[in-house]
């Protein structure tokens, strides 16, 4: 189905793949009678066009990006807005969105749901920005009708910023990237690299977006074939996708670990602008004559299948076809890589699920930016007319993406058709990708058009001995499974006809609801604050030196952010820090918060000038062998908290709390053999937290070990590569080293002041 390239190769005209060799110079030469050197055919990709119109260093080696547009959701606008306020915030100075579709139904917590709504309501007021109310749409799915422009920028505090297939390279990243877009600094990161996605052939019937998606996961997930590059999809498949299936590959790009995606745009995408009465946003992208791709995957469409990713993890792809003729084999693997995901905490299975050599399903879920678009729901509705999901365990819901998609199903009858099933349709929510919303029983399994299928993501609480777990699939086989009243089924199996409808884009819905100050502040505006909404807490500068307790230890392939800090339950607390951290790896490591707490109080009393020995007496036996070593050594000049080692971090949501609840828990630094991506690496930085790297192997460390790293503050100042480091072993120190990797002088700023915070404070 998917071929990668081993190697760069050039794309010609548009249509003909070149590998980068020894002959390539001269069959481009003989195809276009010109002489194109790698370094000029490189700038011929729509990716680096776009990126030069927003790069302001000069050097298109080290990018610093101004973006065009921001936008955020309501379990992280509330922070981020408190960290530009805590820096000096006046106005947003670019169009800044502020979406309410993760805490929408406020439906926990008492007040503090619908108080970070009024809290973004007035500072879009006070500052100058938009504001779209509850159910209203998903984030995604409002910047696609309303922000996304052609050759422009969007940075969002969502991961899957992603709106490429509308020719908007989007991000999704942590809060303090937009607090720097909010505070007129930039975006810095050096130039990626820009991966070709070569699409031929056309999808055949029952064949959705996501099954393109995973196919495209499952291939370059785990060799990190675009990890932090840009995916730009182009050939001449792509002519046969709409704008709305191009949307739904798109948004999932985000679980390759690419940084961004771009599309080549044609009259589908222009259609798209003028349907939603935004014509003069459409701009005609496509690929120089020659163009240099760092690496090319090539996809001929006709050949994907209906595909399905078993829990825990969106790159765990199978055709359906090849799961169902593989049942027992392939859920008996599934069950014991869940005990690595698991960690053996809970009785998960799924081998009882077969029944009469068929698997059953519990449940459906098309929802969110990725499910819950016109033509997937249509298509839904299409396989689903005329039968019906049956009285017994298996339900079905459906939420629209926005309310404009909502109104339109229903105009030309696919909500009626839908509805007729037994399933239920729901209004624009992201609950369902996030653990907030249809929950299945203990040990159910779900079924779910959305964007994640990591542990919990579906609601389940594991330290309360709960598990229900997700697959992802296509809408269209959803329904087919659904349509079969709960027997995994591929939507090829469906032998009826899948129509095409044409949408009519209500902009009087938004014009009505959402308030839209168009770029005028009124200062004026009094902040409405909730009792919940707190601000950061106070963060001291890096000291000289540092001694960290390791408080866990995670040998995990991957660490999610969801195992870093929860999504669902926890995420009424996100405008409340202290309140928020004590969920911190609660999934993963119940013990950490009081570990963690404890190597803080030491920290609290040095920054009074209290001696750390008062708080607990058995720190001068970890300071004794270190005095020893090396002189001068005190508590007045060494910094005292924690740290956490991974073996790869940040996997997953943008969300930066996954670093700030550790860092106002006392949290110094990461150690880390590689980082899952550039947006959790970031949202350390961004936090004052040191982002150590570590060889591969046996560590020289352990679980509740001390760990010493003298002349830290002067490795950072003078940019040293390598940092010696100790582990402190009885009356012995263990030398190790570590590195921070490469560090831009604004960050090494930032983190040498203690966080962002520190940095911007007048």
């Amino acid at each position: 189905m998917i071929e990668l390239l081993q190697g760069g190769a050039y794309l010609v005209n548009g249509t003909e793949i070149i590998p980068d060799n020894a002959e390539a110079a001269a069959a481009i030469t003989a195809k276009t009678g010109k002489t194109v050197t790698k370094a000029e055919a490189a700038k011929e990709t729509i990716a680096y066009g776009i990126l030069a119109s927003h790069n302001t260093s000069g050097n298109m080696d080290k990018l610093k990006v101004r973006f065009d547009k921001l936008t955020s959701h309501d379990i992280t606008f509330v922070g981020i807005i408190q960290t530009a306020r805590a820096s000096g915030l006046q106005k947003f100075p670019m169009p800044y969105v502020l979406t309410n579709c993760h805490n929408s139904l406020c439906a926990v917590g008492g007040t503090i749901n619908e108080d970070d709504h009024m809290f973004g309501l007035t500072c879009a007021k006070k500052y100058g920005g938009v504001y779209v109310p509850p159910h209203q749409a998903v984030i995604h799915q409002f910047a696609r009708e309303m922000l996304a422009e052609g050759g422009k920028m969007i940075l969002g505090s969502d991961s899957h910023t992603r709106y490429g297939a509308l020719g908007t390279m989007a991000m999704g990243e942590g809060g303090p990237e937009l607090v720097k877009q909010l505070l007129n600094q930039t975006y810095d990161i050096n130039m990626p690299g820009v991966v070709g996605v070569y699409l031929t052939g056309a999808p055949i019937m029952g064949v959705g977006p996501q099954d393109v998606a995973l196919a495209i996961i499952g291939a370059v997930f785990k060799n990190g074939y675009v990890k932090n590059k840009v995916m730009e999809f182009v050939g001449p498949g792509v002519a046969s996708l709409s704008a709305d299936f191009r949307i739904g590959i798109d948004v999932m790009t985000t679980e390759t670990t690419c940084l961004s995606s771009i599309w080549k745009t044609d009259d589908q995408v222009k259609d798209f602008y003028e349907t939603h009465g935004r014509a003069e946003a459409y701009k005609e992208l496509n690929p120089g004559q020659v163009a240099y791709y760092d690496g090319m995957i090539c996809i001929d469409l006709s050949t994907i299948r209906p595909m399905i990713a078993m829990p825990f993890h969106p790159s765990n792809t199978y055709t359906i076809e090849e799961l169902n003729a593989n049942l027992m084999d392939i859920l008996d693997e599934t069950e014991k890589r869940a005990l690595v995901s698991l960690d053996g905490a809970v009785d998960f299975h799924l081998k009882d699920k077969v029944k009469n050599g068929k698997f059953m399903v519990d449940q459906g879920i098309i929802a969110g930016c990725a499910g819950g678009g016109f033509e997937n729901i249509c298509a839904a509705a299409d396989i689903l007319k005329g039968s019906y999901i049956g009285s017994d365990g298996f339900t079905l819901s459906v939420y629209p993406a926005s309310m404009p998609v909502y109104m339109e199903l229903i105009k030309n009858g696919c909500a009626a058709t839908i509805l007729e099933t037994g399933a239920v349709m729901k209004t624009a929510f992201c609950g369902p990708c996030f653990g907030a919303g249809d929950t299945p029983a203990n040990n159910a399994f779900s079924i779910r058009h959305s964007t994640r299928n990591f542990p919990n993501r579906e609601g389940s609480k594991l330290q309360n001995g709960q598990i229900s777990s997700v697959a992802l699939m296509d809408a269209r086989s959803i329904a087919a499974t659904a349509a079969n009243k709960g027997v995994l089924t591929p939507a090829t199996d469906f032998d009826g006809t899948i129509g095409k409808y044409k949408y009519h884009f209500d902009s009087k819905i938004y014009a009505n609801r959402v308030f839209d100050s168009h770029g005028v502040a009124d200062p004026e505006t009094e902040i409405q604050f909730g009792p919940n909404i707190k601000d950061w807490p106070a963060m001291g500068a890096l000291p000289d030196n540092l001694l960290l307790q390791v408080v866990s230890e995670i040998h995990d392939p991957v660490t999610t952010t969801d195992e870093l800090i929860p999504s669902g339950e926890t995420s009424s607390y996100r405008s409340n820090p202290l309140g928020l951290a004590e969920f911190t790896l609660s999934r993963k490591d119940p013990e950490y918060v009081g570990r963690a707490k404890a190597m803080r109080a030491l920290e609290e009393a040095r920054m009074k000038g209290e001696c750390p020995c008062h708080v607990m007496p058995a720190i001068k036996d970890v300071m004794g062998p270190i005095k020893a070593q090396f002189a001068g050594v005190s508590h007045e000049n060494t910094g005292f908290g924690s740290t956490i080692f991974a073996v790869k971090p940040g996997d997953g949501s943008a969300r930066e709390q996954a670093a700030s609840c550790q860092k106002v828990l006392g949290g110094w630094a990461n150690i880390a053999n590689e980082y899952a991506t550039k947006r959790y690496r970031s949202n350390l930085i961004n936090w004052g937290m040191l982002p150590f790297l570590i060889e591969e192997g046996e560590l020289p460390f352990k679980n509740l070990d001390y760990l010493f790293i003298p002349d830290i503050k002067k490795a950072v100042v003078e940019k040293t590569e390598v940092i010696k480091a100790y582990a402190v072993k009885g009356d012995s120190l263990k030398e190790f080293t570590l590195k921070l990797g490469e560090l831009t002088d604004e960050e090494r700023q930032i983190i040498l002041k203690g966080c962002l915070i520190n940095y911007n404070r007048v």
